[in-house]
């Protein structure tokens, strides 16, 4: 018996969160590079009455993104798409961050795009990060949206003598995928499909907690303290704005980001947290 299929792409705590609110009554197809890490989260969903399957999936590849794909099709048309898969500035080093956060991501957005089911829709999960680096220039960000993906990291300003360190990487990862996301959604509504990204802040997760406890904990302690929430996130609030734009209650929206972050971005800007000069 077809199903109607759900993919998600990352084995975290967003993904799972997102799965649990929207997942029922699907096939929920998940890959993650480490397939342990797929099965967990398959295990997870299985003992609460859901239908999951874990597979490997690259997000580095375009093949095994293919293959991931493939797969789930075998079960029935694919009518969700949850991008939940990346590593952050402390996880990679830059070249790895641009070949899965940005790469990745818009090959992942591509192929998808080309199975669709009509009515289906997408979020892929990018980061406030994007919204805090320097604007770009609206060639650079048309560069983002509408290069053909295989000749993305030739551009110049993806060169690693243009960027700082892992951070600055992911910034513009993240940015690239906010701007591929609203590229893409023009494609997707040729298939009568939406796409949308969500930008979180921080979010507790198993990650984040390494990341509180390690060399730049201070350095997100502080960021969440002085933000207008006064607090971190949790995966169940992006999995509200998630619930939202993959409903029929989102049927408007399409091709856009949702930055959800406690107001840090806000108090970056115009507040405690702003850089001192």
């Amino acid at each position: 018996m077809e199903k109607e299929v759900m993919l998600v792409a990352g084995a975290g705590q967003i993904g799972l969160a997102i799965a649990r609110r929207l997942g029922y009554g699907r096939k929920i197809v998940v890959g993650d590079k480490k397939e342990q890490n797929a099965k967990a989260f398959a295990g997870v969903l299985e003992q609460a009455g859901f239908d999951a399957l874990p597979l490997e999936m690259d997000l580095a590849s375009r093949a095994s993104i293919q293959a991931f794909i493939a797969q789930a099709q075998k079960y029935g048309e694919i009518t969700m798409l949850v991008n939940a898969a990346g590593v952050s500035p402390s996880q990679a080093p830059v070249e790895a961050i641009l070949q899965v956060d940005l790469y990745g991501t818009a090959v992942l957005l591509e192929e998808v795009g080309k199975v669709i089911a009509p009515g289906g829709v997408g979020v892929t999960i990018s980061s406030q990060s994007g919204h805090r680096m320097k604007q770009l220039s609206p060639e650079e960000d048309e560069q983002l949206a509408c290069t053909p993906t295989e000749e993305l990291l030739a551009l110049d300003l993806l060169q690693p003598a243009r960027i700082r360190d892992t951070l600055h990487a992911y910034q513009l990862a993240k940015r690239c995928n906010e701007k591929r996301v609203m590229a893409e959604s023009v494609k997707w509504g040729e298939k009568g499909a939406r796409i949308n990204s969500i930008s979180p802040g921080i979010i507790v997760t198993p990650l984040a907690l390494d990341e509180f406890n390690g060399p730049r904990g201070d350095f997100y302690k502080n960021m969440f303290a002085k933000c207008p929430a006064g607090r971190p996130g949790t995966a169940d609030e992006v999995a509200n704005v998630a619930e939202l734009l993959m409903s029929d209650k989102g049927a408007f929206i399409t091709g856009a980001d949702f930055l959800i972050d406690g107001g840090a971005t806000a108090s970056y800007f115009y507040g405690p947290l702003k850089p001192q000069d």
